[in-house]
């Protein structure tokens, strides 16, 4: 796994990441008419919220997954929060007509367990990685694999790590 002492860094920045959500928006505009939002998070709450806004999609779910321990590498995959079955059921109980939006697909492996309990969702992110390209739908930016991309949250003048970790 890619840990955040790599040499490869990626920052993005507020202005940057409001700009990658509006594009990832403007391709999503034509596709179809989205019946919910399920944003994966935490790290999908705030493109989501743009993407509502823009899109007008007011029913928004999340789903609560922890895949990242310690800002440094990824380890197991533990639900914290499912879809709601009133989600599930749109389109038939496969996820049709549902956006899923996360910040980045990495390995892929967060996005193939929400493909297990929404397998027809159109899955978008804002970044990629090469492992999880396959996995997503629609994305704005690919960086390297072993790149990290640091998020305005995780940015000051330097990095800051959360006030309870």
């Amino acid at each position: 796994m890619v840990d955040a002492r790599s040499d490869k860094a990626f920052p993005v920045s507020w202005d940057q990441f409001h700009r990658d959500a509006r594009a990832l928006t403007w391709r999503l505009s034509g596709d179809q008419k989205w019946q919910a939002i399920v944003c994966v998070t935490r790290g999908g709450l705030v493109p989501a919220a743009i993407v509502a806004r823009e899109l007008g999609i007011r029913m928004i779910e999340t789903i609560c997954i922890a895949s990242y321990h310690d800002y440094k590498e990824q380890g197991s995959l533990k639900v914290l929060k499912p879809v709601s079955q009133e989600i599930i059921d749109l389109g038939g109980g496969d996820g049709a007509g549902v956006l899923v939006i996360d910040d980045l697909v990495d390995t892929g492996r967060t996005a193939r367990l929400v493909r297990e309990m929404l397998p027809k969702a159109h899955y978008a992110t804002l970044y990629s990685k090469p492992m999880g390209r396959p996995v997503v739908d629609t994305f704005i930016t690919e960086v390297s694999q072993d790149t990290w991309i640091y998020f305005p949250w995780d940015m000051g003048l330097a990095f800051q790590p959360p006030i309870v970790g």
